[in-house]
Formats: C-alpha cells, sequence, structure tokens
C-alpha cells in the first residue's frame, strides 16, 4: 500500500463532475477518482479545517464513529473494476479491526476530517497512477496505454497546474 495525500480537487471543463487528485506521500504518481459535487465540496471543506453551521454527512459519519467508542485508523482506495474505485475505512472498536465498504470519496472527505492515512493498493496505482511533469518544459514520455487511462481526465490534465499542487 502506499500513503498518498490530497493534492487537488479540479472541475471538468465539459462536465460538473470534479476529480480529487491524490498525490503520493513518498513519490511522484497522481491518482484522479471522479467523484461527486457534494464530495468535492466536503472533502475541500475538510482539507481547508471549515466548520459548517450544521454538520455535513461525514461529519455526521464521524461524530456516530466516535459516539460508538470507535475510530477511525486510515482509508484505503482497495480496487479499480470497470472504471470504478472502490474503498475500505479501517475502524477499531473494542480493539477489534473492521473494514467498511465506502466510495473513495466518502472514505477521503471523511478521512481529512479526523486526519488519517490514505492508502492506495499497489495494484491500484500501478494501473491508473500517472507521473505529471513538475519542471517547466519538460517532456512526459507518456505509453499508449497510459493515454487510455487519462483520456477521461484528459480536459483536467490539459489544465492542470502544477504550482497550485505544490502550494496545496
Amino acid at each position: 500500500m502506499i500513503e498518498m495525500q490530497v493534492a487537488s480537487i479540479r472541475m471538468g471543463l465539459m462536465s460538473t463532475q470534479r476529480v480529487v487528485i491524490l498525490k503520493e506521500k513518498a513519490g511522484d504518481r497522481h491518482l484522479p477518482i471522479w467523484i461527486g459535487i457534494s464530495e468535492a465540496e466536503s472533502i475541500m471543506i475538510g482539507v481547508q479545517g471549515g466548520e459548517m453551521p450544521r454538520p455535513l454527512t461525514h461529519d455526521l459519519l464521524r461524530s456516530i464513529i466516535e459516539s460508538l467508542g470507535a475510530r477511525v485508523e486510515s482509508v484505503v482506495v482497495t480496487a479499480l473494476r470497470n472504471d470504478t474505485f472502490y474503498a475500505n475505512i479501517n475502524i477499531v472498536v473494542d480493539g477489534k479491526n473492521i473494514q467498511i465498504d465506502a466510495r473513495p470519496s466518502d472514505a477521503i472527505a471523511l478521512a481529512v476530517r479526523v486526519e488519517v492515512p490514505i492508502f492506495v493498493e499497489d495494484a491500484v496505482i500501478d494501473t491508473a497512477g500517472i507521473v505529471l511533469s513538475t519542471k517547466e518544459g519538460e517532456e512526459v514520455d507518456i505509453s499508449e496505454d497510459e493515454l487510455r487511462k487519462l483520456a477521461p481526465f484528459k480536459d483536467i490534465i490539459d489544465n492542470l497546474n502544477l504550482d497550485d499542487l505544490e502550494k496545496s
């Protein structure tokens, strides 16, 4: 498993869909995952440490987990099947480890609120991870297989400002 962090959230130019971009903590690979608008907003609020006057769904989930005497240990993006990502929320309750199936967007929104690590299974990052150039004018050699993986994200990647990623 590879530890990741939320690098950015972007909006597609041709749609209202959002993409959360995870980045390896100790590497250069990025993992773009399509997410819904409300989940994108929830992740952004969590990353920025914002408070809402009333709890959002992910705040409610955190509150329920904590009220039951449990704690979130980590979240893991576990698989990519048929262009759909899968994730688990790893919770410890009464010394017992429990894995709860979740959408990656919900798992990430919870992770940023409770400040736990976000991991991605090696097979997922090997399949869907991309390396972006961070040096001005540097060419990136992309194979045909990588181009196929990137096709759904083309408009976002073409407009990605890597300087923003470094600042966040």
